[in-house]
């Protein structure tokens, strides 16, 4: 599975502010910033809010992440156990 724009679907815990992106700005509110509501490229979280996202998701499928190496989990179903190899 390769997901594109990974770091683009992060939810953002904190209030974060942009700039205007040029071409969008509103004459007479230049001055104002955006807010963002989701994560975006440069972001010193998005990597983090990333997983935290991928992790919620993947638990929720019932694979229990592995303590030594956080980016890989099993899933146990019956005698098959499924490994998933996740790139941190």
């Amino acid at each position: 599975m390769d997901v594109k724009t990974a770091f683009l679907n992060g939810n953002l815990e904190e209030n974060d502010y942009m700039d205007q992106p040029m071409g969008f700005s509103v004459e007479g509110k230049e001055h104002m910033v955006c807010k963002l509501k989701k994560s975006t490229y440069g972001l010193k979280q998005a990597s983090r809010q990333w997983y935290l996202k991928f992790n919620d998701t993947i638990v929720s499928f019932g694979f229990k992440e592995k303590i030594v190496d956080r980016c890989i989990y099993l899933k146990v179903s019956g005698s098959k156990v499924i490994f998933f190899n996740s790139v941190c």
